[in-house]
């Protein structure tokens, strides 16, 4: 059994990932609206990655026979100055959860939850990844500025993101 210490901040990062997808969603609503049905596309999926991330945190409190406390999830921001501001946010979010991540590690490893540090070590891994290819697309727009063909070009390449359960297919 997990202690109240370590399952408090697990439920509390459950938060966080819901929060994350929730936020990506919103970023997908904004580029749907402007138009940018690729960037649309590959923010879904991310919000769907978030999602299940949410759901292994859950599952492992779960099968530790820890309580769930699923918490209020804050309204995520609505309203971005540009696309290019939009996968800024995204990097910002990424930094964010990695931070939090390792904090939630820490925390593990000071309180003894050796369960928990197996599998929080896939989560810090899986941050490394995240904040690559987010700073990999804030770089591309960063290129591309604002050149509405490439922009065009961009948001295709982004709309070309497959699901993980597409990639096993």
């Amino acid at each position: 059994m997990l202690n109240a210490v370590v399952q408090d901040a697990i439920n509390d990062q459950i938060n966080y990932e819901l929060f994350s997808s929730y936020q990506y969603l919103s970023m997908a609503a904004w580029c749907e609206h402007e138009q940018f049905v690729g960037c649309a596309s590959w923010l879904r999926i991310q919000s769907q990655e978030e999602y299940a991330h949410a759901m292994r945190l859950y599952d492992f409190l779960l099968a530790r026979n820890a309580p769930i406390k699923l918490k209020a999830i804050a309204a995520p921001e609505q309203k971005f100055a540009s696309v290019a501001s939009v996968f800024e946010k995204a990097l910002e979010q990424e930094q964010k959860v990695t931070e939090q991540i390792d904090r939630l590690y820490e925390l593990a490893f000071n309180e003894k939850a050796f369960a928990a540090l197996v599998e929080l070590e896939w989560f810090i891994t899986e941050q490394v990844e995240e904040e690559k290819t987010s700073r990999e697309v804030v770089h591309k727009f960063k290129m591309v500025k604002d050149d509405p063909s490439a922009l065009l070009d961009l948001d295709r390449e982004l709309g070309g993101r497959a699901t993980a359960s597409d990639a096993t297919a």
